[in-house]
């Protein structure tokens, strides 16, 4: 299914948990202020990973931020969460009365185009809140996400808006993998908001 035309808080999953599509929930004024803010005001690093022996380096570019000084892992890299800004403040805040959940810790992704792009993964990283909700918000450019279930291998689909908002909770992240495609018809940047909450925290 592709559902190009959600309506607010639309579930993208029909079972197995939820994918809560809420639509844009931030005005165009206040998304494009946001966008400049974090283009500019935000850590940036391109991601890292170690598999098979090797290191590998995307231009995609990523930051981790959080209450706390968080260690997050994945493809074997670390990374310690920087303290928030008053963007990523007022950002979680809204999401946070918006969802009805609560969050400590957000990594943030920058695709420049359509072209960089997230491979098929769920975050099930130890760190993180067994069935926790994971709240995405998207600004710039419109880009389609996509689920696929581990078993049936059931895809399902929604269009991005800038502004909006997609909260992942309950047995999404068990029973669905999630990915953003690539695609050359998009040609400006997009940049991606994770919202988590860590309740395994050790101190490195």
């Amino acid at each position: 299914m592709d559902l190009f035309n959600s309506e607010p808080t639309t579930n993208i999953l029909p079972f197995d948990g939820e994918a809560i599509y809420y639509g844009p929930i931030f005005s165009e004024e206040e998304s494009d202020k946001y966008y400049q803010e974090l283009w500019g005001g935000i850590e940036w690093r391109n991601d890292e990973s170690f598999m098979f022996g090797k290191h590998f380096v995307t231009k995609r570019k990523v930051a981790w931020y959080g209450d706390q000084p968080y260690p997050y892992r994945y493809s074997n890299a670390t990374k310690i969460a920087l303290p928030w800004t008053e963007a990523l403040k007022e950002i979680k805040s809204k999401i946070e009365n918006t969802s009805g959940e609560t969050y400590n810790s957000c990594l943030l992704n920058l695709y420049h185009t359509g072209e960089e792009s997230m491979g098929w993964h769920s975050d099930g990283e130890p760190e993180l809140k067994k069935h926790g909700a994971i709240a995405s918000v998207s600004l710039g450019a419109i880009r389609k996400f996509a689920f696929k279930h581990k078993e049936t291998k059931e895809t399902h689909s929604v269009i991005l808006q800038n502004g909006s908002l997609l909260v992942m909770k309950g047995a999404c992240q068990e029973c669905w993998k999630h990915r953003l495609p690539p695609t050359k018809k998009v040609k400006t940047a997009r940049v991606n908001l994770t919202f988590r909450t860590i309740d395994k925290f050790k101190p490195l």
